[in-house]
């Protein structure tokens, strides 16, 4: 009889399979959460860029922008839209949102 085809290992390999995956998920759960609360909004920003979405972006004097990400640079955000490219400095976005 081979001792690896014994039934209780078997039984064991599953449940310590089982218990692997349900860790991993966690842990991979965590990780998400951590990057989540750690993320910028020039990360933000290369997210909305990477989907192709458009982009609503609110600035300190009052202004709303609407277009699509056209790059993404250490302190600006470059968008596009029906009336060409605007170039918001970070500092002055107050909020973003995405469609």
């Amino acid at each position: 009889m081979d001792p690896f085809g014994h039934p209780d290992l078997q039984r064991l390999g599953r449940t310590l399979r089982h218990r692997l995956d349900e860790t991993l998920d966690a842990e991979q759960d965590a990780a998400r959460s951590v990057a989540i609360r750690r993320r910028t909004l020039r990360d933000r920003f290369i997210e909305i860029e990477d989907r192709t979405a458009t982009a609503v972006v609110a600035t300190s004097d009052g202004q709303v922008h609407r277009g699509r990400v056209n790059g993404v640079g250490v302190d600006h955000v470059s968008l596009i839209d029906d009336r060409g490219e605007v170039v918001v400095t970070l500092e002055h976005v107050v909020s973003v949102s995405s469609r």
